[in-house]
């Protein structure tokens, strides 16, 4: 089967360089399946998790924070705000991230709107991270 070169990189390290089949990305658009030869792009991410397939299968589950990816027919570069294992979330500090961001945006309120954009867009992550803790 046909496959494309996909890297993950977040500020602390290169998580994943290597041929695959296709990558589920979470785009502010929604849910997007990379295949090679895809349309080249640059898309936005939100908090979610990146699915990589392998010989058929999935082989590897990540959760980003967040961050930006570029496509190319032969090739995916994901840069993450920050990436975990999804085997390696801790429901514990899911929820305190829930609770953390739910308070940077209350004390948000009064701030200029892409101030509050900014830490809605955190607090979406963090539960989206407190889902994908729950499910892992």
């Amino acid at each position: 089967m046909a496959t494309f070169d996909l890297e993950l990189v977040s500020p602390e390290r290169l998580l994943l360089s290597r041929p695959v089949e296709m990558a589920v990305i979470p785009a502010y658009e929604g849910e997007m399946g990379v295949l090679p030869g895809h349309a080249p792009m640059i898309v936005a991410l939100r908090g979610g998790v990146i699915r990589v397939t392998e010989g058929g299968r999935e082989t590897e589950s990540l959760f980003i924070m967040g961050g930006f990816a570029e496509i190319t027919p032969g090739r995916v570069t994901v840069l993450a705000d920050e990436a975990t294992p999804l085997a390696s979330l801790s429901r514990t500090t899911a929820a305190q991230r829930v609770t953390e961001a739910e308070a940077a945006l209350a004390a948000a309120a009064n701030d200029a709107p892409e101030i509050r954009d900014r830490a809605s867009d955190r607090l979406m992550a963090a539960r989206a991270m407190q889902d994908a803790a729950q499910a892992a």
